[in-house]
């Protein structure tokens, strides 16, 4: 796994070119379903990586779309240009300046785009900025005439449900009780249910209670999600920063899974999550017992028992009365499953960059951890289960992985030595070995040298012992 800021941009921009066409490419959307989607891609503002540019051309997006369907993944990522190096028939900088001209005003005429660059010193004297040349680029990038006038008349919102287990799953969180922390029954912590919700048949995949909403919390609880009920096809989340993290998208592309987020302010896309969250205080809630909220793990066990032998068993009046699982039964035959070869361990490890400290240590989530000393000075990637505080972890170097960190040990430290040279560790002078004892024959002359009364003068025993 590289860590040059390159290969981070490059991933950077595939998990973003992933997200757009993961909305395009499922098999049950209709020609109509996938044109209006188009649409809707085609006229939204993004932050694009790399670029200052917010709009996306439908043929950009189509080109996408083939390079995935050939080479998966990896193949949105950026490739350098075969004409790299070569002059071409705009400068970027001078293309860079006439999109943004125009995106901050599509009134904007190309007469008037062409007018503001001349008057900026980035267009040399000699540039040529043709009518046409200008058109074909706004109309490569979405910005033409036609999609500067289109306008908004009206939101038309359906109630949808999905046909087939998988199809979309929902996440989102609510705020829980407060239970006792690290073991003091004095201090209180507030908590956070972080859930999953199937679309087609009200299941939840997994669900648990934390003390944050965090990435760190909420990707462990996706990952038992997807252990237990397979891959959807589509993870339909809010604009939370858990949700917005580079690591989620990452994860979804990986596995083929499509991101899609909620529209700011509109929560009417979740309401099938939410009923569950009503629920979820209607009946587990408000009847917590003290016992329930001793501590974190005791409120998890409740919510688990209460999930799988209650809410999962009971009929359901948006599934005509039938229960979650007796519709995940008739639907599921199509649920895919992570593939043997993935590693999902792998996948959802948390990475951290530091530098080599002049001692070899690094510093992860306040523990000390020993690197090999030639990384000293070096950056190195740490990859880690936030899960597991006492896990392994493992750094990487340049691409390559190099070794598990070791925690720091200052008692056994003090017992090692530097190299003069190098400043590489070496074994310090072995400790003496302990005295051996005394042999039989040797206690028996003792004892008889003492009963006679002599042995009182120094000197040796027959065996060669000083006594």
């Amino acid at each position: 796994m590289s860590t040059s800021p390159e290969s981070d941009l490059h991933d950077r921009i595939a998990v973003f070119r992933h997200g757009l066409i993961s909305r395009l490419l499922p098999a049950d959307l209709s020609d109509e379903q996938r044109r209006a989607e188009m649409r809707r891609i085609t006229d939204a503002e993004h932050t694009i990586p790399g670029t200052t540019r917010t709009h996306i051309a439908e043929g950009t997006l189509r080109d996408w779309m083939r390079a995935y369907r050939v080479g998966g993944f990896g193949a949105l990522r950026p490739k350098r240009r075969c004409d790299e190096g070569s002059p071409r028939a705009l400068p970027p900088a001078v293309a860079e300046r006439l999109l943004e001209l125009k995106e901050s005003d599509l009134t904007r005429t190309i007469r008037e785009c062409i007018g503001l660059v001349r008057s900026e010193p980035i267009v040399d004297a000699t540039t040529a900025l043709s009518h046409s040349t200008v058109h074909r680029l706004f109309v490569r990038h979405g910005l033409n005439k036609r999609n500067s006038e289109r306008t908004d008349r009206g939101v038309d919102r359906r109630r949808f449900a999905f046909r087939d287990a998988g199809q979309l799953w929902m996440s989102d969180v609510l705020h829980g009780p407060s239970v006792t922390g690290d073991g003091d029954a004095r201090r209180r912590r507030k908590t956070y249910l972080i859930a999953f919700i199937d679309d087609a048949t009200r299941v939840v995949p997994y669900a648990e209670f934390a003390f944050a909403e965090s990435t760190s919390r909420f990707l462990p609880v996706m990952k038992q999600a997807l252990l237990r009920r397979g891959l959807p096809e589509r993870l339909y989340v809010d604009n939370g920063a858990a949700y917005r993290s580079h690591h989620l998208a990452l994860v979804c592309a990986q596995l083929g899974i499509a991101l899609i987020h909620a529209k700011s302010r509109s929560p009417q896309g979740k309401g099938k999550i939410e009923r569950f969250f009503r629920t979820v205080r209607a009946q587990l809630i408000e009847r917590l017992e003290p016992d329930d909220t001793a501590s974190l793990e005791a409120l998890n066990r409740r919510l688990a028992t209460w999930i799988e032998a209650e809410y999962h068993h009971s009929p359901h009046r948006g599934l005509e009365s039938a229960t979650p699982l007796q519709r995940w039964a008739a639907t599921a035959s199509n649920v895919r499953y992570p593939d043997p070869d993935v590693e999902l361990d792998e996948l959802f490890l948390f990475q951290a960059k530091r530098r080599v400290q002049s001692d070899r240590t690094v510093s992860l989530d306040g523990r000390l951890y020993e690197v090999d000393a030639m990384l000293v000075g070096e950056q190195v990637t740490l990859r880690y289960d936030p899960a597991r505080p006492d896990g392994p972890v493992t750094v990487v170097h340049e691409g390559k992985t190099i070794e598990r960190a070791r925690r720091v040990d200052l008692y056994a430290n003090c017992f090692v030595k530097r190299h003069a040279h190098n400043g590489a560790p070496e074994s310090d002078t072995p400790a003496a070995a302990p005295p051996a004892g005394l042999s039989m024959r040797s206690l028996n002359k003792r004892a008889h040298g003492s009963g006679s009364g002599s042995g009182s003068g120094s000197g040796s025993d027959d065996d060669g012992q000083a006594r």
